[in-house]
């Protein structure tokens, strides 16, 4: 791990390569596990605006269990997230001709109906971000669905940092970018 400004990065952030298949995992991370996506207290606000615009993306499965939990939840522990259909997928998942799991709220994002394009935790993942109250934590999560992603990102020598690059900045800015990037060149990647 190292230290950039009030961040504790994990080295698999650039030591790790990662580019997502969605061919091969049809988008398994956003149906697959027990919880819905981690929101940030901000994004609350924007789910309500943004959900009559993202409703029409939306399967009926999604706006019923988002019109009966909410355009997000606490969790037991005060946690937001995304709230689910019975258990298991994303309210806001709807997939595409070959049936790939694809975001409604990306969707609506990528028609021109909305401009935020979709919760920073689907948009950084598979690195997930721990805030404390001194510093944050950035660090690699490993899934087995993901291994698809691993493979392909070896294949086309794509560390996970370059990856979810424009996240990263969304999350940090431009500035703690670019240290990032001077940390993963003095490390030759």
């Amino acid at each position: 791990m190292f230290q950039l400004g009030k961040t504790i990065v994990s080295e698999d952030v650039i030591d790790k390569d990662f580019v997502c298949n969605l061919s091969a995992c049809k988008g398994a991370c956003c149906v697959d596990g027990d919880a819905g996506a981690p929101l940030e207290k901000d994004e609350m606000t924007i789910l309500e605006d943004i959900y009559p615009k993202v409703k029409p993306f939306l399967r009926k499965e999604g706006i019923e269990a988002i019109e009966k939990q909410g355009v997000y939840i606490t969790t037991e522990d005060g946690d937001l997230e995304t709230p689910l259909i019975n258990g298991a997928d994303c309210a806001y998942v709807i997939f595409d001709e070959n049936k790939v799991a694809l975001c409604a709220i990306e969707e609506a994002y990528n028609q021109g109906e909305i401009s935020w394009k979709k919760p920073l935790s689907c948009h950084l993942y598979p690195v997930r971000v721990k805030d404390y109250s001194e510093f944050s934590a950035v660090n690699y999560h490993k899934w087995q669905v993901c291994d698809d992603a691993c493979i392909l990102g070896k294949e086309l020598q794509i560390p996970i940092y370059k990856f979810v690059k424009e996240a990263l900045i969304r999350k940090f800015g431009e500035d703690w970018y670019s240290e990032l990037e001077k940390v993963a060149q003095a490390s030759n990647r």
